[in-house]
């Protein structure tokens, strides 16, 4: 971004001086003109800039919120493994928000002391970090091996192979997290 800018402003720098040596007497407006071209030309690559995606987790989540699958069985080893890592990422962020949207509704929830479905996501937030990011949780999906993710009609299955497990499936197209068991 830097380069940038200074790259604009070396340009607007050399638009001033060619026409503050012109002879026609419009170097005011000319100098004004440029000016003006400048600051347009920084708004726009600034904004360019904040729209763009801040890390590689976000442009990662960005291209797999992009595409449409038909089910399961259409999504490829490197998808899967990418919103397998942003899931990852969430747990061990223990970071509720970033889960609940990382999920669709209505989705399963298997606690130990019984099941619930929640069917939005301020119903998700409402269960509390600590409820959901239980320790067995943050350990199974943290240990889990994103990149050997096999689909089958449920989904695919972030576990270290024991209870705690997030499944994720396609619904509605779009890959999100369908269930979570302890």
């Amino acid at each position: 971004m830097m380069k940038m800018r200074k790259a604009i402003l070396a340009a607007a720098a050399a638009m001033v001086l060619a026409t503050g040596c012109s002879s026609d007497g419009q170097q005011g407006t000319e100098t004004a003109s440029a000016a003006q071209e400048t600051e347009a030309a920084e708004t726009t690559a600034v904004s360019q800039e904040t729209t763009a995606p801040e890390t590689e987790q976000e442009a990662a989540q960005e291209e797999t919120a992009s595409k449409n699958y038909e089910d399961n069985f259409a999504v490829s080893a490197e998808d899967a493994a990418a919103f397998g890592r942003q899931v990852k990422a969430a747990v061990a962020e223990k970071d509720l928000e970033k889960l609940a949207d990382l999920t669709t509704y209505p989705v399963y929830v298997g606690f130990p002391e019984g099941s619930v479905t929640v069917e939005n996501r301020e119903d998700m937030i409402a269960l509390g970090a600590d409820k959901i990011f239980t320790q067995e949780l943050v350990d199974s999906v943290g240990a889990a091996d994103e990149n050997a993710l096999t689909p089958s009609m449920a989904g695919f299955v972030l576990s270290d192979g024991g209870t705690a497990n997030i499944i994720f499936n396609v619904r509605d197209g779009k890959l999100g997290i369908a269930g979570i068991n302890y």
